[in-house]
């Protein structure tokens, strides 16, 4: 299983976004979408800069070139900032459940910015493979509203005008191209250097890039505000060891050992793995299509391990 270190810690990563998603979505509805993501961000910092210390001796990536600092830092921005932030309004614009949809070019967009950018390519069989995994996400979540559901989000789905709908489009394609650059810059910036300290960086710029958004929008008592809350700082927590800490390092660590395109794909089955917990937890009805997506996800992730 050496041979595909790159792909376990990719499927590891999906693991962990699932747990960052349950999180803070708990979260993200009790102090808001901005004050959320700069202080997961600052979690996140907290828990990289111990584990930092007690493995490599350094607090922060000292040891990092300025040339590592710039591509990570650019990556940080782009992935961190710009895509979650573009994601965030498009889920206002046009719902989580269309907004996710659209996330699953995520896979594609990838493999073309890491043919562009670094030259890579994917065998027919990878290929195949990625078409077959986002299949089966699709599947996932091609969810119709029921008819008995009355929530705003999905009654207004169909009633958008078409400007509104393709803001809302825009808006989701432009946050999965900044996760697909985010992920393709880390990859040139990083090289040989630890995930670990790589993704450090990449928060550090992060947190710039909210600092002023926060400045700018004024929303610093918001924030503040949102520390006060015992329940969403708990899910905070979690949500940051389990995302920004682990997933976005685990995630480094995928792309260090196989393509980009691979490693978003396989990075990118949370839709499917957040089933079961689901329906455990929150005791939600599985339907038939969601078991067909989860089904076929599995067999496309099946044949990455073939090649």
């Amino acid at each position: 299983m050496t041979n595909y270190i790159g792909e376990i810690f990719a499927v590891a990563t999906s693991f962990m976004w699932t747990v960052s998603a349950m999180s803070f979505e708990s979260a993200g509805k009790k102090i808001g979408s901005v004050p959320l993501n700069f202080i997961r961000l600052i979690f996140a910092l907290i828990f990289i800069t111990i584990y930092s210390y007690f493995t490599r001796g350094l607090f922060f990536a000292t040891d990092a070139t300025a040339n590592m600092w710039i591509w990570l830092s650019i990556s940080g921005l782009v992935g961190f900032v710009i895509g979650d932030i573009l994601l965030f309004r498009a889920y206002v614009v046009v719902g989580a459940r269309v907004s996710m949809l659209v996330m699953s070019l995520v896979p594609p967009i990838t493999a073309f910015f890491g043919w562009m950018i670094l030259g890579e390519t994917l065998t027919a069989i990878q290929f195949v493979a990625m078409l077959i995994t986002i299949l089966g996400i699709v599947l996932v979540l091609w969810k119709k509203p029921e008819k008995k559901d009355k929530s705003k989000e999905k009654v207004k789905l169909f009633k958008r005008k078409p400007s509104v709908a393709l803001l809302g489009f825009l808006l989701a394609f432009g946050g999965a191209c900044g996760q697909a650059g985010g992920l393709v810059l880390s990859k040139k910036g990083m090289g040989d250097y630890d995930a670990f300290a790589a993704t450090q960086i990449r928060i550090i710029a992060g947190i710039v890039g909210f600092t002023i958004i926060l400045s700018f929008a004024k929303l610093w008592k918001k924030t503040l505000n949102g520390l006060k809350n015992v329940s969403a700082v708990k899910m905070i927590t979690l949500g940051s060891f389990a995302g920004p800490f682990l997933g976005v390092s685990f995630s480094l660590i995928a792309v260090k050992y196989t393509e980009t395109g691979i490693a978003a794909t396989l990075s990118s089955l949370a839709p499917v793995i957040i089933i079961l917990p689901s329906m455990w937890f929150f005791k939600e009805k599985i339907k038939p299509l969601e078991i067909i997506g989860a089904v076929i996800s599995v067999i496309g992730v099946g044949l990455f391990f073939l090649h």
